[in-house]
Order: C-alpha cells, then structure tokens, then sequence
C-alpha cells in the first residue's frame, strides 16, 4: 500500500507546491492521460482554448496521479479515491467532465460504465453540456464517441464503455457497477439521509473491476459539516496528517491551522493564493476583494457563506443577521470535558430543562449544574427522536444520523421511549442528591403531561418540584441570561456538534422591547435542546438549593 499521507501539507501550501506526495507513478500512464487531458478544449470559453493552456497545473496533477497508479501489468490501483476539496469557481465541474473523458479515453475495458453524479440538476446538466462540449469541438472524438443528449450519455463507439451524468438519486445510482466514478460538490449532499448509502454502493460495486475508481470533488459546506461530507472529509484529514493509512488521496486546499482560526488572518487577501489553485485562469484576485467588500456589509451571515464558498474556511455556526446573540459565543464556550459525569461530580446544585417531543421534532433535555468551586454554569445535552421524523424531515435526516452515531441523539421507535430515557436520566440526578430542592424539572408548559405523569408515577419526585415554563417573549429574561453568561465565559458546555446545529438555527423574533426563540421561524431546523437550556436556565437563575441540604449529615452522595 502507498501511504498517501501527506504531513506537510501546512508548509506545502504556504509555499504554493504540490499538496501530492512523492509517489511511485507508472509513468506511461501518468503521461498518457495527461496527454489525453491536455488536447481537449474548453467549450464555453472563447478560442476553446487546450486544456495545457488553461487549465491549472494543480488539476492536471489529479490527472496525472489517478490514472498513474494503476499497474497495467499487475492490474492493481495504488490509489482507489481522491478527494479534493477545493474552492468556488476554480472550474471543478469543467475539468472534472474533461477527466471522466480522459477516462473514456483509457479505458481498455469493453461495455464499461463511468459515471459523473452531481448533486442538483444544474450542475448535472452543467457537466454534461461540458463534456460533449469538449467532443464536438474535436473531430476524432466526435468520430470515436456518440452523445445521446437525451440520456445524458456518451458512447465510446470502439468498445462499448459508456459516460453517464446523473443527478444523485437512490434509485438511479443503486445497482450500476461503475468502473469509474465522480462525484461532485458532496458538501449538498451532507444533509440526505441516503448519501453514505450510496457511497458504499458505489464503493462496492467498484470492487469488480480493479482499475476502478472514486474521485469526489467538492466544496467546503456553507453550514456546519454533516453526513456524508463531515465522514469523508473526517477521512481524507486523517490520511493526509498520517493518522491512518487508506487508499484515498487526499487534496485539500484550505488554511493552515493557524490562519482558519484567525479571522484576521483569513480575511487578508494576501493569504487567499493559498486555497485558490485556479488563480490567474478562472478567478482573478480582483474580483474576489471587490465581491467580498460587497458580502462584508451584509453581515456575519454573509461573511460566513462567502468564506466557506470561496475560502474552504469550515464554520461551526452558520450566523444570519436574525441569529440568537449567543450564537456568536458558542464556541468559544466549549469544555470537550464536559460529561454528564462531570456536571454532577463537580456541581453543587442541578436543575434539569425539557423541550420538544412531537413525532416530528426531537426531546431536547438539558442537565444544568452550578460548579460548587468556580459557581460558573455546566451544561449536557441529550436529544431524542422518533424514526418517522426521517421520512417527515427528510432534509434533516442525514444530520439526525450524524448526531445519533456521535452519541448526542437516540432514535426511538415506539412514542414514550423517549420520555422513559428522559426518567433515567432524572432518576439519576436525583439519586445524586443535586436536584434542586424547588423547581428541579423546568418543562414548556405546553408539553408538560408526560413528562409530569411519568416522573410522578415512577415516584421519583414531586408534582410541586415541576415547574411548567410559559415559552414565548416570557422566556426573555432567560434567553438574556444565557447571552450574558455564555459572553462572559460563564457558561459552559461540552462543544458538541448538536448544540453547535441547533444554536445555529435559533431565529429572533423581536416582541416589544423583549425577544423570543420561535421554534416556528426556525421551519425544519431543530432547536428543542437549546429551549431545553432556556428552560434550565430560568429555574437556575432563581439560585436554588439542592435538595440534599435538606437530608442528614451523614447521607452519602452517590455519583453513579
């Protein structure tokens, strides 16, 4: 196996040189499919110019690589998957139907399949105009291949092997044995819950031919990374810092450490040759300061979008112009030590806030403690669902996935599942001791049932200790509690990627000189963990005591 790895890469992109290893490449099919890839033309660019005189070196090396690691003797590849991860407007699309024609133009193999899958119709449509763009501007290859526009395919008349360009679709790309296979701008296709499916379709159909392989091209997302995308990005980082060892290639033009997490340093135009290996041919620098100084007056929203289109800078909270103040402070909040065993070891008082659970929204629960040495605020967070907000938010459905393998949501199928996990939990705190004396369960009084039945049936504390929480612009003071305390470093929480989507999604909606939270504003988007925090919040800003002030001296505090 060829380590991929590339350790180097900070000081590599500094430099502007190649972010691919030394690697031993076959040489004569490095420089044949270069050769194939340089003689096309670019279609909608006027003169249609070669490939060797517009496009970028750094592409050209992708060529060069991926074909260059099959052993033509052994019929072994050395390098089964790329992934690039590359910038707006650095023609991925275009150059990427040119390699999948360079594939075409390979391929020894009779009847094979290649497909080029792109996220939306647009950028499907886009890639094949391209590609038989690029066939009708050269006359052998309008000889050699047949495009059936109608089909979006292109036949190569000499052996069979065919090109397909589909849009993502389980049901199209489910079955198709492909000996080659591209896939586009995946960072769309974070959200759908079909996508790592597919991917192990893809990657399993490709085990039948040995020459096969994956290549996906993409750009950083423009929220939070998920599915699909987060699991083939998390990969492809590392490989390359040589944290394990695989057979994908990983390309990835983004900042170096300590320029992504410096505002001051990402926004400098000097630094942005970096991630942008098409500079100079598809995008001037000019253009891209001017186009900046536009979105920088649009707000942090606006700001965020761009620099993740155009910088590869991964944001962990999409920020709009009508997000919840506290959301600017999220992050740095974070304590990864921050469990559900800590709350309760290093507490002196624990309340706990409930949100949520229709069939298709999430329980939120939020286990909120005041630290008996610093008195700063400790939060953990859980979330349920049902199984069937898959299929009624199928927009979310992949992040869901994502959430539950990280251990922040359970899917339940049975209602009251959820609410049974949530006795647990209460249970739990309880039994501790640190359960505040008054107003210890702060629920949304509308959804208060439930939970009220469940709790008292398993007699695990009173009726009077549940306090009902009256949602809305009621909910002000504790909204501004939390800004304030999250600003001043005064609340913590454990960094975890499901807080960090719901926190994002929270809206504003101004009521008179107060705001609110609405869940309604937010459409599809969760938040029922961050209102289960509103609702701790608002009992723990009455400072409570715990009830075990109230027990003898020599009872004993069990943290299970």
């Amino acid at each position: 196996m060829w380590d991929l790895s590339c350790p180097d890469w900070q000081d590599r992109i500094r430099e502007g040189r190649s972010l691919v290893p030394d690697l031993p490449l076959f040489h004569e099919e490095a420089n044949l499919a270069v050769q194939f890839f340089d003689n096309l033309r670019i279609p909608d660019v006027e003169g249609m110019p070669l490939m060797r005189d517009a496009c970028g070196e750094w592409f050209r090396e992708i060529v060069a690589v991926l074909f260059g690691s099959y052993d033509p003797v052994a019929k072994q590849r050395y390098i089964q998957e790329i992934f690039a991860l590359i910038a707006k407007k650095n023609s991925k699309t275009t150059y990427g139907a040119g390699l999948m024609l360079t594939a075409l133009l390979m391929n020894t193999r009779p009847r094979a399949e290649f497909l080029f899958v792109g996220p939306t119709q647009a950028i499907a449509d886009l890639a094949f105009s391209q590609a038989a763009g690029m066939i009708e501007a050269d006359p052998e290859l309008l000889r050699r291949f047949h495009i059936r526009e109608h089909l979006k395919e292109i036949k190569d008349r000499l052996n069979g092997a065919k090109l397909k360009i589909k849009t993502f679709d389980l049901k199209i790309l489910t079955g198709p044995r492909p000996a080659g296979v591209m896939i586009d701008e995946l960072h769309l296709l974070g959200g759908d819950q079909y996508a790592p499916k597919v991917l192990r379709q893809l990657r399993g159909g490709r085990q039948s031919t040995p020459e096969g392989f994956l290549i996906i091209t993409t750009t950083q997302s423009d929220s939070p990374p998920t599915g699909a995308f987060e699991e083939e990005l998390k990969t492809a980082r590392a490989i390359r810092d040589g944290k394990v060892r695989g057979k994908m290639l990983p390309i990835l033009y983004e900042f170096p450490d300590d320029i992504a997490g410096n505002p001051k340093l990402w926004r400098d135009t000097r630094n942005w040759p970096m991630v942008m290996p098409n500079l100079g041919r598809s995008l001037r620098l000019d253009d891209l300061a001017d186009d900046w100084e536009t979105e920088q007056s649009k707000g942090e929203h606006a700001i965020r979008v761009w620099a993740s289109q155009h910088l590869n800078i991964q944001i962990g909270l999409g920020l709009r112009g009508d997000s919840w103040a506290g959301a600017e402070f999220w992050e740095a909040a974070a304590d990864a030590s921050i469990t559900l065993d800590e709350v309760l070891r290093r507490s002196e008082v624990v309340v706990i806030g409930i949100d949520g659970g229709g069939l298709d929204d999430l329980l939120g629960l939020c286990v909120l403690g005041r630290c008996a040495t610093t008195k700063k605020w400790l939060c953990w967070f859980h979330a349920w669902a049902h199984e069937i907000a898959l299929d009624r938010r199928k927009s979310e459905a992949g992040r869901l996935r994502t959430f539950e393998k990280q251990g922040d949501l359970t899917m339940v199928k049975r209602p009251g599942d959820d609410v049974d996990e949530v006795v647990v939990i209460i249970r739990r705190v309880e039994e501790t001791g640190l359960l505040a004396e008054e107003s210890a369960v702060a629920v949304d009084s509308v959804g208060i049932g439930d939970i009220v039945d469940a709790v008292t049936t398993e007699d695990i504390i009173s009726i009077d200790r549940i306090e009902g929480i009256s949602q809305g612009w009621k909910l002000n003071g504790a909204i501004k509690t939390t800004e304030r305390k999250i600003a001043g470093g005064d609340l913590l929480h454990a960094g975890r990627p499901l807080m960090a989507f719901c926190v994002s999604n929270a809206k504003i909606v101004p009521k008179g000189n107060a705001v609110s939270i609405d869940k309604a504003v937010s459409g599809t988007a969760k938040i029922d963990p961050l209102m289960a925090l509103f609702n701790a919040v608002y009992v723990m800003a009455s400072n409570p005591e715990p009830a075990f002030s109230q027990l003898p001296d020599d009872f004993e505090i069990r943290v299970i």
